[in-house]
């Protein structure tokens, strides 16, 4: 009888399985024999991976994944590879960064000042009459073997009569005599206020501007330059997406930027969105542009844009689109800009009364905020703003964060906390690093930002880059720091104490950033349910040494359940890259993100 009885139990169970298994959705697509990192407490490790739609239908191992295949999955064999959750960069200026990108030389990652001269020859050698040749940050000279800049007679005998603008973060740029002449800039031409136009003995130019320490002069400069066309640009701006898709992206937040006017610059991304070209998800924040008009311009915002729509309908039929809420810049007053060659700025006395206008505007109609805050004492003057505001209308949840945060104090922490702020945290400080020690002290660089701090007291964190202008785009750059410490030029600066193991540090940069903006529910991990953002790597994150972790990419890229890159073995999964327009731009001859 206990047989019998058995032997039902068993029937009964194998009939459920199988009538469970008959109830399961077929897979549009499956990945199987892959090393996956689910990011999911509940199944951290997984072979397969199995897709319907744009969610996630089951992970599991290779059997479990192979019970959901139909008569049209497709099937991809990842050899081994290991596959994570798209990654979520917090900050990045990816709507200027894409009008720009086909115009722009990139010396991110470039390992030699030699090769980097190098191919500033051959495109000026390239680039048309009306044409500039420019370099708009991602470097620093300590990542060169020569650990040094380049001097402005190498710079002028490498571009000749080709006007040239190169921008190192945002403490200075190099303009060469072509471009000076281009610009107008002479002996008569006035230094504006924290800037300087550098001149020798005799009174002329010499083609240095330096952030003293506002880089306004910097910012202002690079706008007179010519823009592309509108194809180009919408071309530049596809092409600058697929390159953070092969960087292993799926997800951005855009933190606005000087000299980017909403609406009118927004059209490029508009467009893209109508057309479902997006192949990022990208909320983005409107940042103020006019100085003393900054409450003006929130204002008619606020009444003209509702927060959380987009044109795809907050993400129902394409990729999220949509403003997000205000900053990083909300003041012109408050902007305390992060050049570490100089002192720390000292902020008006006017800013107070200017930030709580504008922010009890945003509090009052629930618009979540973000603000660039580099240096403590900035941060301690714009809690005391949040925390008056607080008293007359609660924060109650809502949504803020600060961009930045390098050298925040405890203190400070515990009151973000308090008031249910997050911290954006970016990895200038492996650009800048050798600079803030040469200023402040190797003792002070040991937790600068105190990243581990900010974990342990449960204050949100999520990582991002503030490419494109200050840091590179490259998300592995903020992935290795964060681990090892470490500047793009080898300078140790974190104390081991405070380093991140590469799980955390990956949680950060997916799980990390979407909470930051309440998107965490169904984004940064790999399981039932969540949507299908994710890459394959090409070469095992939590397994090769520290340097290689800079080396690494993504194979094969999926957003929304639909494969946006790939390469190699993968490449034909993917629609293929689109030659970049004019001819004469850099990516068709260097590309984005350089390796050597």
């Amino acid at each position: 009888m206990r047989h019998l009885i058995f032997a039902c139990a068993w029937w009964l169970a194998a009939a459920g399985l199988a009538a469970q298994t008959a109830n399961l959705a077929t897979a549009d697509l499956l990945i199987i024999n892959a090393k996956i990192t689910t990011l999911d407490a509940e199944r951290p490790e997984a072979e397969a991976i199995a897709v319907a739609g744009n969610k996630i239908l089951r992970v599991g191992s290779n059997s479990e994944i192979a019970a959901l295949r139909g008569p049209n999955t497709r099937t991809v064999d990842a050899k081994g590879r290991r596959l994570i959750p798209g990654l979520f960069d917090s900050h990045l200026h990816v709507i200027r960064g894409g009008r720009f990108y086909n115009t722009e030389l990139r010396w991110d990652g470039v390992r030699s000042l030699a090769r980097a001269m190098q191919m500033l020859r051959e495109q000026a050698q390239r680039t048309p009459p009306g044409q500039w040749v420019r370099v708009v940050g991602g470097w620093s000279p300590h990542q060169f073997a020569e650990k040094r800049f380049p001097t402005l007679a190498e710079i002028n005998e490498a571009t000749g009569e080709v006007p040239t603008f190169i921008l190192y973060l945002y403490g200075h740029a190099y303009l060469n005599k072509a471009g000076l002449a281009k610009l107008g800039i002479d002996e008569n031409t006035p230094n504006p206020p924290g800037g300087l136009i550098e001149k020798d003995a005799t009174g002329k130019p010499t083609g240095l501007l330096v952030a003293e320490p506002n880089a306004f002069l910097l910012y202002s400069t690079l706008a007179k330059l010519p823009e592309l066309t509108e194809a180009e640009k919408f071309n530049s701006t596809r092409l600058f997406m697929l390159e953070l898709n092969r960087l292993g992206l799926t997800a951005v937040m855009d933190a606005g930027g000087g000299f980017q006017n909403f609406p009118d610059d927004y059209g490029i991304t508009d467009s893209l969105c109508a057309a479902n070209g997006l192949t990022v998800r990208l909320p983005y924040y409107l940042f103020a542009q006019k100085a003393g008009k900054e409450l003006d311009d929130y204002g008619r915002w606020i009444r003209s844009v509702e927060i959380g729509q987009g044109c795809d309908d907050h993400g129902e039929h394409g990729l999220e689109y949509y403003v997000q809420g205000g900053g990083e810049n909300l003041v012109a007053s408050a902007a305390d800009f992060e050049n570490f060659d100089q002192p720390r700025p000292e902020l008006s006395p006017a800013m107070e009364g200017q930030l709580k206008a504008v922010l009890g505007l945003l509090v009052k109609n629930r618009w979540p905020f973000r603000i660039h805050a580099t240096y403590n004492e900035s941060i301690t003057r714009f809690l005391n703003v949040i925390e008056d505001i607080n008293r007359e209308t609660p924060l109650d949840g809502l949504l803020w964060f600060f961009d930045h945060a390098e050298t925040i104090s405890e203190e400070n922490l515990r009151r973000v906390k308090a008031l249910g702020g997050g911290i954006a945290v970016q990895y200038r400080m492996a650009f800048q690093g050798e600079s803030f020690i040469r200023r402040y002290g190797k003792k002070a660089a040991e937790a600068t930002p105190p990243v581990k701090k900010m974990l342990d007291m449960g204050i949100p964190v999520g990582m991002g880059s503030d490419g494109t202008r200050v840091s590179s785009f490259n998300p592995w750059i903020g992935l290795y720091w964060l681990t090892t410490g470490k500047t793009v030029g080898g300078t140790q600066l974190t104390s081991r104490e405070n380093l991140l193991d590469r799980s955390t540090a990956l949680r950060l940069y997916t799980q990390g950033s979407a909470r930051l903006v309440g998107l965490q529910k169904d984004r940064g991990m790999l399981k039932a349910g969540y949507l299908a953002d994710l890459c394959v790597l090409s070469d095992d994150y939590f397994q090769v040494r520290d340097e290689a972790i800079l080396q690494l990419e993504s194979l094969l890229t999926m957003v929304d359940g639909k494969v946006v890159y790939g390469a190699g073995e993968f490449s034909q999964l993917a629609p293929p890259v689109p030659a970049a327009i004019p001819g004469w731009s850099p990516v068709n001859f260097y590309g984005g993100y350089q390796k050597k």
